[in-house]
């Protein structure tokens, strides 16, 4: 069974207590089974749904549940929401896409913003289904192309999905804004609305170089870059990739 839930953004912390423990322990107000898949609508200011997750238990006591405390950020809701029986949601997969927003779900089969829970018609079913990854078509982690392959072929680079996420996209754009860290374009400055929002990120690690157990921090290994200075990044200097500060200088000079 699929189900669609509501998460209060303004009431408790799921970002940070998915990240801390990858999983939460909700408040079970449906015949939820082992297995289910719940998807997680985040109210405002988000207003799109966010989270992927398993049913992994059900019927679990206050006592059984893990402390998240911390997270709430209403302490007396967070002692009311202790009665009653729980399932533990583990976190599959997170996003943040404006295809996943109320109001492109209400013109594929959502008729309006979820309260409790809901099972998930086949019309949403699909294209919650189709549309619940990171593709990167608009250049979010464009991958790195060898010149001395044929044109078409891609290298090949395995690393977490978290790591290439939208949601380490955003959390670089909240750090370091939506400036290109190497010659300072905004574009929504220079294009107005349409240029809204866009930057590249670049990874200052690169991919290849990623092993299976390196964990990006993207306040360190992530920056903002627009398209042109993202790829001078990727081309070789004496069979080199030129730093952020090395380019910046041949930008000045």
């Amino acid at each position: 069974m699929k189900w669609l839930i509501s998460a209060n953004a303004k009431m408790y912390n799921h970002v940070k207590a998915f990240d801390e423990f990858g999983y939460i322990d909700w408040r079970q107000k449906a015949k939820y089974e082992v297995g289910d898949i719940v998807y997680i609508y985040a109210t405002k200011p988000y207003m799109k749904v966010m989270f992927k997750t398993i049913v992994e238990k059900v019927g679990m006591s206050s006592e059984e549940i893990t402390d998240d405390k911390k997270f709430w950020y209403d302490t007396e809701e967070y002692e009311s929401s202790l009665s009653g029986k729980y399932a533990r949601l583990r976190l599959i997969e997170r996003v943040d896409s404006e295809k996943l927003s109320l109001y492109e779900l209400k013109e594929n089969g959502l008729k309006a913003a979820p309260q409790g829970p809901m099972k998930v018609k086949e019309q949403l079913e699909v294209y919650l289904e189709s549309n619940f990854n990171d593709y990167y078509s608009d250049g979010v982690f464009p991958e790195e192309v060898s010149e001395t392959l044929e044109e078409g072929h891609r290298r090949t680079v395995t690393v977490n999905k978290y790591e290439r996420s939208s949601i380490a996209r955003q959390k670089c754009i909240e750090e370091h804004g939506l400036n290109c860290a190497v010659c300072n374009m905004n574009f929504e400055e220079v294009y107005g609305e349409i240029g809204k929002g866009f930057i590249h990120v670049h990874h200052i690690v690169p991919l290849h170089e990623i092993g299976g157990s390196y964990k990006v921090d993207y306040k360190r290994d992530l920056v903002p870059v627009c398209p042109n200075c993202h790829a001078m990044l990727h081309r070789k200097s004496n069979e080199v990739n030129l730093s952020i500060s090395e380019l910046k200088k041949i930008v000045k000079s």
